[in-house]
This record gives structure tokens, C-alpha cells and sequence, in this order.
């Protein structure tokens, strides 16, 4: 099919509009976000803190498990009268225990007695 030069052009006029009818459907993925509050940012810091301690158990198992691997081909490979070099001096594997949260920023805070909010709303609402 030939193309007429009425479609070529609208065409161009296309593919030229099409830049800016991206930025306008963007634009409000650019919206500024209002700050997090305490509360999710503590939440934040825990899920950061979660994920960390994660890691270090993965490693830890992954450690546990290059062991296992390697003092069982050693002992194939003994066996099996195959000359076995000494194994490399390599850290020992440390277990990080359990997960413990950081304590909360609101139990950190000094407590106020109750009688002692109560006490000012009290008298500024007698005459």
C-alpha cells in the first residue's frame, strides 16, 4: 500500500506529540510526598534492621552448609585413597542468635503521668 503524503505528515505530527503526551501523563508520578510520620519511620527502621538480621542467618546457613559439603568430600576423597591437602584456615561460622527489635522511640521517651495532663485541663476549665 502507498502511502499518501497527507498520512506521512500526520504521521510526524504523531510521533511528535508523543513526548508530550508522556510528560503530561507523568507529571503526577513528580508529586511531592508529605514527610513519613515517627511511627513509619520506626517501622522502616525495623524492617531495615529485619531484613539486616536476615542476612546475616542466610550467611550463617550458607556457611553451616559449605562445611558440611567440604568435610564430606574430604572424607569421599579419603576413602576413596585419594590424597586429601589440608583444609584452608577459613573464620568459623557465627550464629547471630534471634532477632531482637530495637526498642520503640515512644518507650524511650519520659513517661507523664496521667494526673499530671489531667491536673492543668482540670483547673483551666474551673472559674
Amino acid at each position: 500500500m502507498k502511502r499518501t503524503p497527507s498520512s506521512a505528515v500526520s504521521l510526524a505530527v504523531s510521533l511528535a506529540a508523543l513526548p508530550l503526551m508522556l510528560s503530561v501523563l507523568a507529571a503526577p508520578a513528580l508529586a511531592k510526598l508529605p514527610p513519613l510520620s515517627e511511627e513509619a519511620k520506626a517501622k522502616a527502621e525495623e524492617t531495615k534492621a529485619r531484613g539486616a538480621h536476615g542476612d546475616k542467618v542466610a550467611a550463617y546457613k550458607l556457611c553451616l552448609a559449605m562445611d558440611k559439603v567440604a568435610a564430606d568430600y574430604r572424607a569421599r576423597a579419603r576413602s576413596a585413597g585419594k590424597e586429601v591437602r589440608p583444609a584452608t584456615e577459613t573464620p568459623p561460622c557465627t550464629d547471630p542468635g534471634a532477632f531482637v527489635p530495637a526498642p520503640a522511640a515512644a518507650a524511650s521517651a519520659p513517661a507523664v503521668p496521667v494526673a499530671a495532663v489531667a491536673a492543668p485541663a482540670a483547673a483551666a476549665s474551673k472559674p
